[in-house]
């Protein structure tokens, strides 16, 4: 997908090449609109690629249910917005930040190199099984991919996610800035689990203005604070 990415047409040109196997039979269903569906999957398209495959997926249905080009081209116009932002609130903002936590409080606690394999690992787990649900889905539902991903785990993650991402930032950071400026001690627990239950409130109050940056930066100020007041 992201393979040929460019500013001309963002994922276009990747999506054109993912969709082509999937368009090989539409030769025999309809000779005359084959071309016609690969030249379409190639144009201008962009959103969060690990949700891609919704639109591929749903696109390339659209072909094979003979649906007019133009309304495919508005499907995927607007297809780009949401995905994009889905996507950045499930894993820019909550699964990523969350693996990186708990792969630093692994580290802290002796995991060693094995927390950087396990973020690896769980990393692309949770990306390859959303990219096989996300064609999957598309191509069951075609023109009805909004209201399929609606129906969903997608617009539950958001709600979870977010703050698991913020507890496990919270307990992460202040552990690695008290193990640096010193060493590895029970109280630093404590308030790292302190730092990343005032970050879940925060995300549930405050919402999308709660990010994971502003947490990092919040936590380690507090954390710092604390080793002052402490002294």
């Amino acid at each position: 997908i992201q393979g040929t990415w460019n500013y001309e047409r963002m994922l276009g040109v990747g999506m054109g090449y993912a969709a082509e196997p999937l368009l090989r039979d539409l030769r025999s269903v309809d000779p005359s609109r084959h071309p016609e569906a690969v030249a379409r999957s190639a144009e201008f398209f962009n959103c969060h690629p690990n949700f891609a495959g919704l639109a591929l997926g749903a696109t390339v249905r659209a072909e094979f249910d003979g649906v007019p080009g133009e309304q495919i081209r508005r499907l995927r116009t607007a297809l780009c917005s949401p995905l994009g932002a889905l996507g950045d609130q499930v894993f820019w903002a909550g699964v990523v930040p969350a693996l990186v936590g708990a792969a630093l409080v692994a580290v802290i606690l002796g995991a060693g190199a094995w927390a950087v394999v396990g973020f690896l690992a769980a990393y692309n787990a949770i990306r390859v099984a959303t990219a096989v649900w996300a064609l999957r889905t598309g191509l069951a539902a075609g023109m009805e991919v909004g209201a399929a991903i609606a129906r969903s785990w997608v617009p539950k993650a958001v709600g979870w996610v977010g703050p698991a991402a913020g507890f496990a930032v919270g307990v992460g950071l202040p552990l690695v800035a008290d193990w640096y400026l010193r060493a590895f001690r029970p109280g630093a627990a404590l308030a790292a689990l302190a730092l990343a239950a005032a970050g879940v409130l925060g995300s549930r109050w405050l919402g999308p203005r709660v990010t994971a940056l502003r947490l990092a930066l919040a936590t380690v100020a507090l954390t710092l604070l604390l080793r002052l007041v402490l002294r």
